[in-house]
């Protein structure tokens, strides 16, 4: 934070465009000051985002990890019954379906999914046009 000035003069002796001069200097610093501030709460806030995201990377390799490991004993534990060649084969083909049916369910979910309102659409590719300075030709 800025230091307050020493050489502030005496508001009832102080003629008006002194005073003016020291608001203005008093804002600049205030502005300055919590321009600061806030750059310093954001550097904060970004390394424990920063941070927790990787967290949550971790996570995400953990848990595909486990979910391999589960595959594996799946394939062990029917291998006791079958073949282990046709316990694998059995397993990989139950893991296709089960994508096949999350394919699906997003599919419809993506479709279900409403369009954006013409008017909309319409609204952008004007302003983009006017951004690029041409005529809107409607």
């Amino acid at each position: 934070m800025s230091a307050p000035k020493t050489d502030r003069v005496n508001p009832e002796e102080a003629s008006a465009g002194q005073l003016v001069s020291q608001l203005t200097e008093d804002v600049s610093t205030l502005v300055r000051d919590e321009v600061a501030l806030a750059k310093r709460d954001l550097a904060t806030a970004g390394k424990r985002v920063g941070a927790g995201a990787g967290l949550f990377g971790a996570a995400g390799v953990i848990v595909w990890f486990a979910v391999a490991t589960f595959v594996a004993a799946a394939v062990l534990g029917l291998a006791t019954a079958v073949d282990a060649w046709l316990a694998a084969l059995i397993v990989g083909v139950a893991l296709l379906v089960l994508a096949a049916v999350a394919a699906l369910l997003g599919k419809s979910s993506v479709e279900k999914a409403p369009e954006p309102p013409r008017e909309r659409v319409d609204s952008v590719k004007a302003d983009i046009s006017a951004a690029k300075g041409e005529e809107n030709i409607r």
